[in-house]
């Protein structure tokens, strides 16, 4: 009876452990946890610095203002990490492109993007990385602004 009282605990501290944070095989030093946020942290940086990914899904101004003050409601949307006890990892994330891009190109450097920073840096093995093209974003034009002067409707000029 107190070995399945013990069993339940150990298995109910395991899933605790495992949906918040990931454990490397600690040393005599103690154990070494890194929280899904410093995942999704890495996730967003290698996907936002791939050429041709425009933003992250659902990314409004709201959403930037929220960011830049410490709010991860964007990337809880945009963003998806699954962890397992082996430190094993498996990513998904949303995201917008730029228009002229190949989506499966694109796609496979942001996959390739993100384990190689993912695992890198925190030791633990990216089993997959799921991306899912949500839009396709026109690139605004760069305006020129001497070309815009040069271009003054002529009822704009002064009478000479």
């Amino acid at each position: 009876m107190k070995a399945a009282a013990e069993t339940k605990k150990t298995a109910a501290k395991t899933q605790e452990v495992s949906s918040v944070a990931s454990i490397s095989e600690g040393s005599d030093l103690g154990l070494v946890k890194i929280h899904e946020n410093v995942i999704a942290s890495l996730v967003r940086r290698a996907t936002l610095e791939t050429e041709g990914v425009s933003r992250l899904s659902g990314s409004s101004i709201v959403d930037n203002i929220a960011e830049i003050v410490g709010s991860r409601r964007m990337q809880a949307r945009a963003i998806s990490i699954d962890l397992s006890e082996e430190n094993r990892v498996r990513i998904e994330v949303k995201l917008n492109i730029k228009f002229g891009y190949k989506v499966p190109e694109l796609a496979e450097k942001v996959q390739k993007a993100v384990i190689s920073l993912v695992e890198s840096t925190t030791g633990m093995t990216v089993t997959s990385v799921n991306v899912l093209i949500q839009d396709i974003e026109e690139e605004e034009p760069v305006v020129d602004e001497e070309a815009e002067a040069d271009s003054v409707p002529a009822a704009a000029l002064p009478p000479q």
